[in-house]
């Protein structure tokens, strides 16, 4: 017979600390996003710049746009967790 030991569930205190640590996240990766378009602005005017260079980096900067948005919805959810 396999036994499981209880889970321990978080403390609110925890859920609250972990929700921090993803907003801390979400506004890396939105200013990692900024900084990849700012690139492909300049690049844009430079004729030298390979002609997939702005599409990837505006590709990759919306990436980094949705995992923004998709760790604060973690956050929030957290938050409201932590609150019930």
């Amino acid at each position: 017979m396999v036994t499981e030991s209880p889970r321990t569930l978080p403390s609110a205190d925890e859920l609250l600390d972990q929700a921090g640590r993803l907003r801390a996240d979400a506004d890396l990766m939105a200013g990692y996003a900024r900084r990849l378009l700012a690139t492909a602005s300049v690049l844009n005017g430079y004729p030298a710049a390979p002609e997939w260079s702005r599409p990837t980096l505006e590709q990759q900067a919306a990436a980094c746009g949705t995992a923004a948005e998709q760790l604060r919805t973690a956050a929030e959810a957290l938050l409201a967790h932590a609150r019930a």
